[in-house]
């Protein structure tokens, strides 16, 4: 059974810093782009960043770009999240995300929040 599994949040002050990981379980996505995306209570979710099967691309929400770095490591099989400078704006329950060519994958979510 495939999983993804995040850990790594936490409450933070403004200004801090957190690094969110998530680990697939069951079988590589060595292959495939993995993302991150947000959810704040009563909004919908949406993307943060992502990055290309080898790293060598990524891709941010306006909102983070030069506060949080996304990166993998495909021999463990996690893709991870440094975010800095954080905002209380950031507060949300973030997602690890994965699509193969049949489906996608989420994983239950991991909760930041950032008190001002």
């Amino acid at each position: 059974q495939v999983q993804l599994v995040e850990s790594g949040g936490g409450l933070v002050q403004a200004g801090g810093s957190l690094r969110l990981s998530c680990e697939a379980s069951g079988r590589t996505f060595s292959s495939y782009a993995m993302a991150w995306f947000l959810q704040a209570s009563g909004k919908e979710r949406e993307f943060v960043a992502a990055i290309s099967w080898s790293g060598g691309s990524t891709a941010y929400a306006d909102s983070v770009k030069g506060r949080f770095t996304i990166s993998r490591d495909n021999a463990k099989k996690t893709v991870a999240l440094q975010m800095n400078s954080l905002k209380p704006e950031d507060t949300a329950v973030y997602y690890c995300y994965v699509a193969d060519t049949l489906r996608t994958y989420w994983g239950q979510g991991t909760q930041v929040t950032v008190s001002s």
